[in-house]
């Protein structure tokens, strides 16, 4: 049992040895466990309780005599340091909690917005005639200022991908991890131990406490469906328990807007009292309060002209069902009406009466399950909706194992979920914002200076210095339904015959950047080289494939020969792409890597710099992508006690990832925590 360092996996590692006690720990390694719960105490600043358990152990070592002696030795050794420390700490003026608390508190807003919820007072809620709504700078905002914090309304863990079985290993167990077993079913925290859900083998949580909350709220009826919700797809599951949240606000007001839905009244069972009355029901009655008639709101927003993150907004985002082609309408009524049978068969009793048990801010009329079609209504409007309205909740994970000090880190899309308040964004293909997430939480952050009266714009995906103007728009139009007319489309013209600097080629004589159409033509007016377009990609797919194979021999340990194939890709990509070619970054940073991994740090550090001018030419010097690349460096620089190229890679770094992240990032903290260390040591050559 390890003991954590970090307060979040200290409160971890507590709460799996309170599930150790109840469920019968060997009562020989219990001296063992209690004092490592007394350690996690000392960790987090509970020096009394921790005093209390050093005390019992210490009368319980003098009791018995069952230890064996070398580990009766060690456990009292230990326990003589923990007493050690204990009384250190007595000492100290500033306990860690209250630390903890002021850390939390600068990473929430200072003041909200009275118009949006979970929005800062920089930012409001307009309408356009041809964007639709939007949100506007009130004031002016600097790069790095935090303008909206959102949990999000409703979101489900991706399955991912499960790794595929080892050669020879299909008939033993299947020890093999996915999304499901590592982050926790409601809160998406990473956990160690996960607690599964006592009725089936797929939901796993990161406490008993989010289990039960779970529980109440969706996964009662969810339970049952894991099979089917499996194989209907994530968002056929983002809509259903989308659906079930909506419960717990105004069901009436829910059932009428579902309602007005439908064109057909014979649908809505008009031998039902209650929705005969819903279907008669008009949207003016609302609209004159105490003789004064109210100006129409934002669609959205309350009647008092906020909007906030709940299952009004939800209902309001467009479902843009004209635009979905009619073969993508047919799945998602099929996948719904799947899922609304298989909820008719369960009969819905439990769901009434456990919500009636649990849960008093339940609003369900007695006859929701008479009208479960007008829910299977919703489940279909909110399929259509998340098309252009789901958003991809992403994580960093760290792969490689302890016997490796070179890790890798990629994106990973965690969950999908729905943010009200996000989905207000118009997009940008060159955006002011950075979205980052922690568990369940959108944080944007303005990425650049933004002027008051400046819209707030956030990338839905198709990037400038990802792709070019007709790639974007294609994307766009065909996912979202829209043709975009950003200042990044607007001044950038169809790719120029040369393209970007990360895809060209250059001549093999001069260096020049090739330009034309099939046949490409050197740029400099005195060089005569010329070459096919296809030959050129060819070879650029052969040397891709050489960079694939250089990779899988880094994977196996084979360091030396995965050098001397990058270092001949490298020789090969420099007699036709550009220095800028995303290619040849990639063979520098895997140089880099291969360098790194042998332990020679100065080599490494040379082949990360010329990745980094790559990322710089195709991303910005201000771009997140620039801030990841410079943390790499600045961890290079450190293990190879460079200590002013450290010191000055870690301002670099702290000065980008600020900006998109805030100060909790894990890659800020890490800085800080090379900079203080690098602070202490006296200044040399590197090794």
């Amino acid at each position: 049992m390890p003991i954590a360092l970090q307060p979040s996996s200290t409160w971890t590692c507590l709460k799996d040895i309170s599930r150790a006690q109840m469920h019968g720990y060997p009562e020989r390694l219990q001296p063992k466990m209690m004092l490592r719960k007394a350690q996690c105490l000392v960790t987090l600043g509970r020096l009394q309780e921790a005093s209390q358990i050093i005390s019992d152990l210490e009368s319980n070592f003098t009791a018995r005599q069952t230890l064996a002696a070398p580990q009766f030795q060690a456990l009292q050794s230990t326990l003589c340091r923990l007493k050690m420390k204990v009384q250190e700490k007595e000492n100290l003026t500033e306990t860690f909690p209250a630390a903890l608390t002021n850390a939390f508190e600068d990473m929430n807003l200072r003041e909200e917005s009275e118009q949006i919820s979970g929005a800062s007072p920089s930012v409001s809620l307009c309408t356009d005639p041809l964007k639709g709504r939007c949100l506007i700078a009130t004031k002016d905002i600097l790069p790095g200022e935090l303008l909206v914090k959102e949990d999000a309304f409703v979101s489900v863990l991706n399955p991912g991908e499960m790794p595929p079985l080892h050669y020879g290993l299909e008939s033993k167990r299947d020890t093999r991890v996915a999304n499901g077993d590592l982050y926790c079913h409601r809160c998406l925290k990473h956990a160690l131990a996960m607690v599964p859900c006592d009725g089936c083998s797929y939901a796993k949580y990161c406490s008993q406490e989010c289990m039960q909350q779970a529980w109440d709220l969706y996964h009662s009826i969810e339970c049952s469906l894991g099979g089917l919700l499996l194989t209907l797809g994530v968002f056929c599951h983002v809509a259903l328990r989308s659906t079930l949240l909506a419960r717990f606000e105004d069901v009436g007001k829910v059932i009428r807007k579902l309602c007005g839905e439908i064109s057909n009244k014979d649908l809505c069972l008009p031998e039902s009292k209650n929705l005969v009355q819903t279907l008669s029901y008009d949207p003016g009655e609302e609209s004159e309060k105490n003789g004064k008639t109210v100006e129409p709101s934002i669609p959205g927003c309350d009647t008092n002209g906020k909007y906030e993150n709940n299952y009004n907004a939800v209902l309001h985002l467009l479902p843009h069902t004209k635009n979905h082609s009619p073969e993508h309408k047919f799945l998602c009524a099929l996948s719904v009406s799947a899922l609304c049978r298989q909820l008719e068969a369960a009969n819905l009793q439990t769901l009434t009466a456990s919500l009636e048990s649990s849960q008093p801010k339940a609003a369900v009329g007695p006859a929701m399950c008479q009208e479960l079609h007008i829910w299977g209504v919703a489940m279909l409007r909110h399929m259509l909706q998340l098309q252009c309205n789901a958003q991809a909740i992403t994580t960093i994970q760290q792969t490689g194992s302890e016997e490796n000090i070179v890790t890798d880190s990629r994106q990973v899309r965690l969950a999908t979920g729905i943010f009200p308040v996000v989905s207000l964004l118009n997009h940008s293909c060159s955006p002011n914002t950075s979205v980052s997430f922690i568990s369940t939480v959108a944080t944007i952050r303005a990425s650049q200076q933004i002027g008051k009266g400046q819209e707030i714009l956030h990338c839905y995906g198709p990037h400038e210095n990802r792709m070019g103007v007709t790639e974007r728009q294609e994307k766009l139009r065909s996912q979202y339904f829209f043709d975009c007319n950003c200042l990044a489309c607007q001044k950038e013209k169809p790719r120029a015959a040369a393209g970007p600097p990360w895809e060209a080629f250059c001549c093999n004589s001069c260096g020049e950047l090739m330009q034309g159409g099939d046949v490409l033509s050197c740029g400099r007016a005195s060089c005569t080289e010329s070459a096919s377009r296809d030959h050129l990609v060819s070879r650029l797919q052969d040397l891709q494939q050489q960079v694939g194979t250089a990779r899988k021999l880094l994977r196996n340990g084979k360091l030396e020969r995965a050098i001397q194939l990058l270092l001949g890709c490298q020789h090969d990509a420099e007699s036709f792409l550009s220095a800028e070619h995303s290619v040849v970054g990639e063979i520098e940073d895997d140089l880099a890597r291969a360098y790194a991994t042998l332990g020679d740090w100065q080599k490494s550090a040379t082949h990360l710099q010329k990745s980094l001018r790559v990322v710089e030419v195709r991303h910005g010097p201000s771009s997140v992508e620039m801030g990841h690349e410079l943390f790499k460096l600045a961890q290079v620089f450190f293990n190879g006690f460079a200590i002013p190229e450290a010191l000055n890679t870690i301002q670099k770094a702290e000065k980008v990832l600020l900006v998109h992240y805030g100060p909790w990032n894990d890659e800020i903290q890490e800085l800080q925590k090379m900079k203080s260390c690098l602070l202490d040591l006296p200044v040399g050559p590197p090794v």
